[in-house]
């Protein structure tokens, strides 16, 4: 049985490295983020993932992330976006409770035809990964995650529910609306309906009228959108 905690719009993101025009592999890459804009609110979540893409739901690959801002305006989050940001994706998502773990599921709407763009950072026309949260109390493998002053700073309610634990589920999901949650991302299924038993109610939609300009308060020219409409790099 799967209960849907949360549902928004998806946005996938990518900037390359100063001083760099032409993108041919990660190393090219400076960051690769994730939007969620949640169903009936304004709030706008930037989640960086750590290796730069996703991870291979057919190899149950593991991806470190975290949360780097959670705004009430989209419109403070410009300058991580303008002028060098670069939209991969964009659909809809949901946070699932399945068996006790919780999943951050998506569908893809744009591209319609996924390409090298999308296959560069993984982001696949459906995904499901397990996603869980790192107790901040925790002690970090040496080397990895956030330093301590910039771990979130979580309200006792949701503190209390680690119990000791190193990671939980994301349940509830306002977990994510804290900075510095750090978060841990499983490759589970490339189905992810099938997986989950859910609909991700996409729709298709012409470029002009994308959720990248509505949900983040930005205008057609303002980034690149070959890789949103074509999948291309450049």
């Amino acid at each position: 049985m799967s209960e849907i905690l949360e549902r928004g719009d998806i946005l996938f993101f990518y900037r390359p490295r100063v001083g760099v025009s032409e993108v041919r592999d990660l190393d090219d890459v400076q960051r690769f983020f994730i939007i969620l804009a949640p169903e009936g609110s304004s709030r706008r979540r930037r989640l960086i993932v750590g290796r730069k893409r996703l991870p291979d739901p057919g190899a149950h690959e593991r991806e470190w992330a975290f949360v780097a801002d959670v705004v009430d305006d989209p419109g403070a989050l410009r300058e991580e976006l303008t002028p060098t940001g670069r939209p991969v994706g964009e659909g809809r998502y949901a946070v699932v409770d399945h068996g006790g773990h919780t999943h951050l599921a998506y569908r893809l709407e744009l591209p319609q035809e996924p390409g090298e763009a999308q296959r560069m950072f993984a982001v696949l026309p459906e995904g499901s990964y397990v996603i869980a949260v790192r107790n901040p109390d925790a002690p970090a493998p040496e080397g990895a995650g956030l330093g301590e002053t910039q771990r979130a700073d979580f309200p006792r309610e949701l503190r209390e529910r680690f119990d000791g634990r190193r990671f939980i589920p994301v349940n509830p999901p306002t977990f994510l609306d804290h900075e510095g949650a750090e978060l841990v991302l499983i490759g589970a299924a490339e189905r992810a309906s099938e997986e989950l038993g859910i609909d991700f109610d996409t729709e298709a939609e012409p470029l002009e009228r994308a959720d990248i300009f509505e949900k983040l308060m930005l205008r057609p020219g303002e980034v690149p959108t070959d890789p949103l409409e074509r999948g291309a790099l450049r």
